[in-house]
């Protein structure tokens, strides 16, 4: 391996670290719990329409 190889490791996590420490301070935060049981309800809603109106 050259020099140039080894050095860029740092440089490039270093900027991913920063990247996800911005993320991390904007946008709504959800409990995973809350998204999963948001998520089956949509699929039941959406089995019950499909029940009721075949196409």
């Amino acid at each position: 391996m050259s020099a140039k190889q080894q050095g860029g490791g740092f440089q490039s996590a270093a900027g991913l670290i920063r990247y996800f420490d911005e993320e991390d301070a904007k946008g709504p935060k959800f409990d995973p719990r809350s998204v999963i049981i948001f998520g089956i309800a949509c699929l039941i809603v959406i089995e019950i329409l499909k029940w009721q109106w075949p196409v």
